[in-house]
């Protein structure tokens, strides 16, 4: 009843940037939380960064001052823009969100996952 589609991943140097994008669609009421996550083959998926519906922003560690997550209630769409990629950023990135279907609890939803590879 839910699908979230990412794009924008795809393949940059080190250095580069690159803007990812996640639209929720469906029988949606009502999307609160939205974030970001990542999962490094044989690694447990990690947050990358999260944003409340009013705009409260948290990232990890790892990817602060480098990533900024963004969201247009609008358009139930979240963004994540990353600069200064590394190496290290190279997995694939999972889009996730807290939805309210009409009639139906609250519920968290995932994207298919988006490939962001950083080359040296």
């Amino acid at each position: 009843q839910v699908q979230l589609v990412e794009s924008g991943g795809g393949l940059v140097q080190a250095g580069g940037s690159l803007r990812l994008s996640c639209t929720a669609s469906g029988r949606i009421f009502s999307i609160n939380a939205m974030g970001w996550y990542r999962q490094a083959p044989g690694k447990q998926r990690e947050l990358v960064a999260g944003i409340t519906r009013d705009g409260v922003t948290s990232y990890a560690d790892s990817v602060k001052g480098r990533f900024t997550i963004s969201r247009d209630n609008a358009k139930n769409t979240v963004y994540l823009q990353l600069n200064s990629l590394k190496p290290e950023d190279t997995v694939v990135y999972y889009c996730n969100a807290d939805v309210k279907v009409l009639f139906r609890p609250w519920a968290d939803y995932w994207g298919q996952g988006t490939q962001v590879t950083v080359s040296s």
